[in-house]
């Protein structure tokens, strides 16, 4: 078996050398090449993250929490790769594929799709898998989320704060916003989702929706936010990535409630946010090295929701108090989709 760690080393230091083009390669820990799949039998993974990297509460951060759980549930080692640009991808993506070293290749974000069509294509024998987003190619085992089904839960929830007046930030006018990163079938999941919430407790609440046009302009999202909040909405919902900081700030000065998306961002702003949807990339990751180690792999696409605790919410970390009886309404709504009562659409 080859010399895993010292050969990732080598790789990085190369590419470095060639063009600086990896952003940082790592790993789990200490651990050296003799506990790769090769001398234990245990899962040996890489891990490319899109060009965002780690780090700002990111579903990057999610993934690599997955990765960890799986290292320490099932004693398997990975290498992480953060890479500087969408171009860089493919070259890690190769480099990783044609090494031979690894049991399973995670490739995180729609981004990578191009890439990972070439390379999977090349080397037929690799499995990978795809996080967010999806391939039909059989070596790519492809994970995506019901994130309609987490956003119908926060819409639930507004609507019934509303309904509630649990904050004196909130005014008698039915109007709520939500902000999506790219008008795109992804994220129009999410505001699907929470228009249908909201709409099954109160259909009078009129739900503004608009879109920054990138993940990583919070001016904009500041903006649209503000706009908003001109119109009387006094709780927004973002699914916009890091632009999402900018409603954030928006709340905070004007006064209105936010929600925030992917990991709980109620800490952010804990007397401006009222609760968090969660994207579990983490249960993705999970499951992926699940069925490596225990032999179940295929290379299908799997969209997990609700009943594999794969979406979700929360309102921990909040000083927004959400009274128990609405906490106990969003836990019956949960199991009303989760039995498929309720069928949360997909398209606005």
């Amino acid at each position: 078996m080859k010399n895993t760690r010292k050969k990732w080393v080598a790789l990085c230091l190369t590419a470095g050398i060639a063009g600086g083009l990896l952003a940082g390669c790592g790993g789990s820990g200490d651990k050296d090449s003799s506990e790769t799949s090769g001398a234990d039998g245990k899962a040996h993974v890489g891990v490319i993250f899109t060009e965002a990297g780690l780090g700002g509460n990111s579903f990057n951060d999610l993934v690599l929490d997955g990765v960890k759980r799986a290292s320490e549930d099932y004693g398997i080692t990975y290498d992480e790769v953060e890479p500087k640009s969408v171009s860089d991808e493919e070259i890690i993506q190769d480099e990783m594929a044609s090494s031979g070293d690894y049991d399973l290749i995670i490739c995180v974000g729609a981004e990578q799709i191009d890439s990972l069509t070439n390379v999977a294509t090349m080397y037929p024998e690799q499995k990978f898998a795809l996080l967010d987003a999806t391939l039909e190619l059989d070596n790519v085992a492809s994970y995506s989320c019901k994130e309609q089904e987490g956003a119908f839960l926060v819409g639930a929830l507004a609507a019934m704060a509303k309904q509630e007046q649990i904050s004196d930030k909130l005014g008698s006018d039915n109007v709520i916003g939500f902000i999506g990163g790219v008008d795109n079938p992804l994220i129009n999941h999410f505001a699907a989702g929470y228009q249908a919430g909201v709409q099954h407790i109160d259909s009078e609440i009129k739900v503004l929706i608009d879109y920054v046009g990138g993940f990583n302009d919070p001016t904009t999202a500041k903006t649209i936010a503000n706009t908003f909040a001109e119109k009387n909405a006094d709780i927004i919902f973002h699914a916009s990535g890091a632009s999402g900081m900018g409603m954030f700030q928006a709340a905070e000065e004007k006064g209105f409630i936010g929600i925030g998306v992917n990991l709980n961002q109620n800490s952010i702003a804990p007397d401006y946010i009222m609760a968090s949807m969660l994207k579990k990339l983490d249960s993705c990751a999970y499951h992926a090295i699940t069925s490596i180690v225990e032999d179940t792999y295929t290379g299908e696409n799997q969209v997990l929701g609700l009943a594999e605790e794969a979406v979700d919410y929360t309102v921990e970390e909040s000083n927004i108090e959400v009274p128990e009886e609405i906490i106990s309404k969003l836990e019956e709504l949960k199991e009303e989709i989760i039995s498929g009562e309720i069928q949360v659409p997909e398209e606005l």
